[in-house]
């Protein structure tokens, strides 16, 4: 046995030594640079970025719920929150139909602004975008939902949009 322990301290200073020289040439190795290489085809290619959601007219209703769910969030984060004509000229500028929409009233029977206020857009043959916003709703709510009998998407009042 005494012959094993030359062996193994001759290891652990090899190793060691190893580790030292390494560290060593890590010390001495220049930092990346931060700046973008000269040669555009050896940038590495960044993450994609998250764009807004686009409006897609050849798209299902599924494909064009971000769209409406982010215009129902921005209309609502607004002073014309209570405005059903506010959620509905919104989405005709970004490129809904606004013969395909449907939207009830802003005030109750009484003169009082509604608890809560309805809107939706026909998509195809069967399906319908509808937003919910409103004090008894909290925040603004959005869904695909299958169009009612006639075409219809929202049950019950609506109003005409005329304007």
């Amino acid at each position: 046995m005494p012959r094993r322990l030359p062996t193994i301290r001759l290891r652990v200073i090899a190793a060691s030594t190893i580790v030292l020289v390494g560290l060593a040439l890590a010390a001495c190795a220049p930092e990346p640079s931060e700046s973008p290489s000269a040669n555009p085809e050896s940038t590495p290619a960044t993450a994609p970025t998250l764009d807004a959601p686009v409006f897609q007219p050849d798209g299902s209703a599924d494909d064009n719920l971000p769209i409406f769910a982010a215009i129902t969030d921005r209309v609502w984060a607004t002073e014309e929150r209570a405005s059903g004509r506010a959620y509905v000229d919104a989405l005709v500028e970004a490129g809904f139909d606004r013969t395909a929409m449907q939207v009830t009233p802003d005030l109750t029977t009484v003169g009082n602004p509604v608890e809560s206020l309805q809107f939706s857009v026909r998509w195809g043959e069967d399906k319908c975008l509808v937003g919910q916003v409103g004090p008894s709703t909290g925040e603004p709510v959005t869904t695909v939902l299958d169009q009612l009998a006639e075409g219809r998407c929202l049950v019950g009042n609506t109003r005409p949009i005329d304007w």
